[in-house]
């Protein structure tokens, strides 16, 4: 639902709110905003002006150059190539540095040599239609017949100043699919007066009953239906103020009477339709059941055949309109339609949901009817109707009307117990004021009843009630409070580090996996895994569903691997997997195995290597809080049996403090092989009771730095196989705490360095939290940092 903004402060004074701060209360209120937009948003410097002479230019024969008052000093000149043009027209003006819609920026120069200081604009330069100025020309300059001001800007001269506010409006709540029913809840939600005034009309004498004869054979799927008359009527456009308010809505005016139709619809939220009497055999409407193969060529130019579940408006012979679907085509108003009908009924929503449904054809009106309208208001729409007839000078209006009414006029009522909804919403709010707030919203209280208008058709019970005094109270008033009957529960900390480790490895662009806990025993030859290894020793199931699924694994690798297989077997270019699944490893006799849990991460494809699995591992460590881990050779190591499923020389253990918690690098050739993978695989494991014991539980603030920071670079000679994590730690030992980064930014080998040895280059990052770092301080700690590294191999390169 699109509300212009002018239109509902006709019912209730919103100047003075702002349209964010109204955007922000009705949603929390419980009319959900999407947005707004305002009218001529992207129209900038374009203004109202005069054409005070058109001559041919000099070097053209299809360009004039025109001198153009726009209330300035001095006339500006404007070439313009459009041939509807003469002195004396009032025509929109974009002046240098104007924009347009879709971007457009109006700069002025010269064309043929001759200079332009701007832009006459057309329509659609403006972002308009003929629909919304009629007297104007599709192509070629708008020339304005508005009483506007030379020099006037164009938004306040053509009403480009609306702003329409988008809701989202449920199911439930038809009734603010109108502007007087957002008009009601922003009165409410603002605690400002509201104004509906009732519909009036004089019209002329006349007997209706002799004009129009109205029968309705199925009083169950049209409980009410009232027509009316206009003689002697007169198309034409509708004026301005009404086709800007049916724009800003989103409904493009077409003439005085159907824009009449459209306004109330969205006015008061009940569609209605407007006939032509010629086309209207013997004058008699029959509201009835359709019958099977019978045909209808609706306003959209479709045949449609209907069936006898479908209600129709028919005359004495035919169906003339789907009822609260559409109209047919000789139902609509024509340029010599002399006299109307108006029809404002209400049409059952089921029924007129499956009609719709069933015929494939949606429009405003079934949109409303399928919802529910307001059972009592058909008349009061139908009068309104009438008098915008006479406001807008149509027609002449028959006095009388048609009624035929079967609606049931007792309203729905509701126990009222203001008790009741204080231990419901846990408030403590006054009868008093529930009472305000719910006859703010239409409602009345009267003998412990609360009486629901006819207008509000999603009221049943005592929380219905409920729901209304806390949305005017303010649901962010209400204290926040358990659930009764229910513990007070949270995530463990072991459920808060798990839910943090698989949402970090998916923001790291990993997908989650899951995998049967029980595999098979070949897996073990699959990963090479040593003949006399502990994890060959499984808790075997009693009755499994095969060899495959006999045992409960002891690893995650294998299965991580199989994953792997199958994407790569499948064709998938890549892939980049996790998953957090257990480990099964048997204990003594009799007792049931522990079962760890284990963080497996499995990738190949693109340009990925042992750096990329590793960085993963780096960013999810940093992620939970486990700092300064070393990566040993998982040949230095005998912490994971797993380490003969992986390349040796491509491979680490993640340790930290001395404690193994991971295991990640490259897939071995053969195990590679023995998975059907034919390009390199990569793979880790790890820890995560170990990792959550050791992850820092508190955060520590460190402020910003105050004072600049000190950089060196060192360019190191090391034996090959000396590894980087060596010197990087060797570094930050002896820095102390001025360090505050090491960043790793060469390794060459070549001809200029020695066989069997690399050069490793360092950026050094240093800063005191005391003081600016003297170069004396600075030189003291690479002393003491060379000295370390000359401990270890690493000698400064000459």
């Amino acid at each position: 639902m699109d509300l212009s903004m002018k239109w509902i402060n006709d019912y209730v004074d919103l100047k003075n709110i702002d349209i964010k701060q109204f955007c922000h209360e009705m949603t929390m209120s419980g009319s959900k905003v999407e947005g707004y937009e305002t009218e001529g948003s992207e129209i900038s410097n374009v203004v109202i002006g005069k054409l005070l002479s058109v001559v041919p230019h000099e070097n053209s024969d299809h360009l004039v150059v025109c001198q153009v008052e726009v209330g300035k000093d001095a006339p500006i000149q404007i070439v313009t190539g459009a041939s509807n043009v003469k002195a004396g027209d009032i025509v929109p003006v974009a002046l240098d540095g104007s924009t347009l819609p879709g971007g457009i920026k109006i700069k002025k120069g010269k064309l043929r040599g001759v200079e332009s200081n701007g832009m006459l604009c057309s329509l659609g330069e403006l972002g308009l239609t003929v629909h919304d100025f009629p007297y104007a020309i599709e192509d070629g300059i708008f020339i304005i017949e508005e009483d506007c001001n030379i020099g006037e800007d164009i938004h306040e001269a053509l009403g480009l100043n609306d702003t329409s506010v988008e809701f989202e409006i449920t199911s439930n709540r038809p009734d603010c699919l109108s502007v007087t029913g957002l008009a009601r809840e922003a009165s409410a939600t603002f605690n400002l007066p509201l104004n509906i005034p009732v519909p009036s009309f004089k019209g002329i004498d006349g007997d209706i009953n002799e004009m129009l004869k109205v029968d309705i054979k199925n009083t169950e799927s049209c409980k009410r239906y009232c027509a009316g008359i206009v003689k002697n009527v007169k198309i034409e456009p509708s004026p301005r103020w009404m086709r800007e308010r049916l724009r800003a809505s989103g409904i493009r005016p077409i003439n005085n009477f159907v824009d009449i139709t459209n306004y109330v619809m969205l006015e008061y939220g009940q569609p209605m339709h407007a006939f032509d009497l010629r086309y209207v055999k013997d004058s008699h409407i029959n509201v009835r059941n359709a019958v099977n193969g019978e045909k209808i060529t609706t306003l959209d130019d479709v045949e449609r055949e209907l069936t006898d579940e479908m209600l129709v408006i028919a005359d004495s012979e035919k169906p003339v309109a789907v009822a609260g679907v559409m109209g047919g085509e000789y139902s609509g108003i024509m340029d010599d339609t002399t006299t109307v009908v108006f029809e404002s009924a209400y049409f059952e929503p089921v029924q007129v949901r499956r009609t719709s449904k069933k015929l494939g054809l949606r429009s405003d009106a079934s949109a409303r009817y399928e919802k529910g309208v307001d059972t009592l208001i058909s008349m009061t729409c139908l009068n309104r109707a009438f008098e915008l007839v006479e406001m807008l000078g149509a027609g002449e209006v028959v006095k009388t009307v048609i009624d035929k009414d079967f609606t049931d006029k007792n309203l729905k009522t509701v126990d009222f117990s203001s008790e009741w909804i204080n231990n419901f919403l846990g408030t403590d709010i006054s009868e008093s004021d529930m009472i305000k707030y719910l006859n703010s919203l239409g409602f009345s209280v009267e003998n412990g009843k609360v009486i629901s208008p006819s207008f509000r058709i999603d009221i049943e019970y005592k929380a219905d009630i409920a729901e209304e005094v806390a949305r005017i109270y303010g649901y962010n008033n209400i204290p926040s409070t358990p659930f009764k009957g229910v513990a007070e529960a949270e995530y463990t900390p072991e459920q808060k580090f798990t839910r943090t480790i698989e949402n970090t490895m998916t923001a790291l662009g990993c997908y989650e996996i899951s995998t049967f806990s029980f595999i098979s025993p070949k897996y073990f030859d699959k990963i090479n895994l040593p003949a006399d290894s502990k994890l060959r020793k499984t808790e075997t199931i009693i009755n499994p569903l095969g060899e495959d699924t006999s045992v409960m694994r002891t690893t995650i690798i294998p299965s991580m691997l199989e994953i792997l297989s199958k994407n790569y077997n499948n064709r998938n270019a890549e892939a980049k997997l996790f998953e957090l699944g257990k480990e099964y490893l048997p204990t003594e006799a009799d007792k049931l195995p522990e079962e760890p849990l284990r963080l497996a991460i499995g990738m190949y494809g693109g340009n990925i290597d042992f750096y990329d699995i590793k960085g993963v591992a780096d960013a999810l460590l940093k992620t939970i809080r486990i700092y300064d881990c070393d990566y040993v050779r998982t040949s230095d190591s005998n912490a994971f049996d797993e380490a003969s499923a992986f390349h040796p020389g491509r491979s680490a253990v993640i340790l930290k403090d001395g404690k193994a918690i991971g295991i990640l690098g490259e897939i071995h050739p053969d195990v590679a092989e023995n998975y059907g993978i034919e390009v390199k695989v990569y793979a880790a494991k790890l820890n995560v009771p170990e990792m959550l014991k050791l992850s820092e539980k508190e955060v520590t603030y460190k402020p910003m730095p105050k004072f600049p920071a000190t950089t060196r670079d060192l360019s190191l000679i090391c034996d090959d196989n000396l590894p980087a994590a060596s010197i990087e730690k060797a570094i930050k030992k002896a820095a102390g705490k001025v360090l505050e980064k090491v960043t790793l930014f060469d390794v060459y080998k070549g001809k200029q360095i020695e066989e069997g040895k690399k050069s490793i280059s360092y950026s050094i990052s240093m800063r005191s939290h005391d003081g600016t770092l003297t170069d004396e301080q600075a030189d003291s700690v690479m002393k003491k940092v060379l000295k370390a590294l000359k401990d270890i191999g690493a000698d400064l390169r000459m």
